[in-house]
């Protein structure tokens, strides 16, 4: 039988697919790289959003806070941590925010919240800081009979108090006299409430000048009558409140405000 011939064996023309499917492989999986490096933000941001979620779940919040800004403010409202309160982040008081804007009295504050303590406690005095100072209020509960500017003697030892901190120091002070809003008798001494404001600012500097040794060229006096009050002048108790002099240590915003003289003084000290 006679051998059939062999066919010679086609040349395969499509073997260039096989690099071009490697090479769209590989730019594929290029893309796929610079994609994913591109979401790298975003994947971290998912995890952070993960765990915060399961340390609220544990009540494991206020530790992670904390560990995250570190620190809590020191005595002179110094410190980068938040303070913290039962619904998360403490609202400051307004005397605490002037605490960190104003910090150079706040040793000062310290010191007479603690030797006052007896006083504030029975509500006879108040120390608070703010805008332009420091401000030590007396409290006419204690300190002022209703209608009348004289400081009774029992006074004195915490006026001392007051003065031996006005001695540290060598900024400016004013005395601010206040009144609630009832109109004064025109039977009294004074005219109006206007006059006995300024009348309990005047017993009060001669008081510092007298018996605790406060140089007249660092005093000023203010009489605001009822125009600022710190209670509300329709229970009796507020106006109790409202019937004070106020002694404030001014700061450098406060001393700002002040005739050249008062600024002058401090500069020479």
């Amino acid at each position: 039988m006679a051998r059939k011939a062999k066919h010679p064996e086609h040349e395969n023309h499509e073997r260039w697919l096989v690099s071009y499917a490697d090479f769209i492989t590989l730019l594929f999986a290029f893309f796929v790289v610079m994609f994913a490096t591109s979401q790298t933000d975003k994947g971290a941001a998912h995890r952070v959003e993960e765990s915060v979620k399961k340390a609220l779940a544990k009540d494991e919040a206020v530790a992670a806070i904390a560990g995250i800004l570190g620190g809590t403010p020191d005595d002179k409202g110094k410190g980068n941590a938040q303070m913290k309160g039962p619904g998360g982040q403490k609202t400051l008081t307004e005397s605490e925010r002037n605490m960190q804007r104003f910090p150079e009295l706040v040793p000062a504050m310290k010191m007479l919240e603690s030797e006052l303590q007896k006083e504030i406690s029975r509500q006879e005095m108040e120390v608070k800081m703010a805008a332009r100072g420091l401000v030590i209020s007396f409290q006419q509960a204690a300190f002022f009979p209703s209608g009348a500017d004289q400081i009774p003697p029992t006074a004195l030892p915490s006026v001392r108090k007051v003065a031996e901190e006005i001695q540290k120091l060598p900024n400016p002070v004013r005395l601010e006299g206040h009144t609630d809003s009832v109109p004064i008798s025109t039977n009294g001494a004074f005219g109006s409430n206007w006059e006995l404001s300024a009348a309990r600012s005047i017993a009060m500097m001669d008081l510092l000048v007298a018996c605790c040794g406060i140089s007249r060229e660092r005093l000023s006096i203010a009489g605001y009558a009822d125009n600022a009050p710190v209670a509300d002048n329709s229970s009796q108790d507020g106006r109790m409140r409202n019937r004070r002099v106020d002694i404030v240590i001014l700061n450098s915003t406060g001393i700002a405000a002040e005739p050249t003289r008062a600024a002058a003084a401090i500069q020479h000290r």
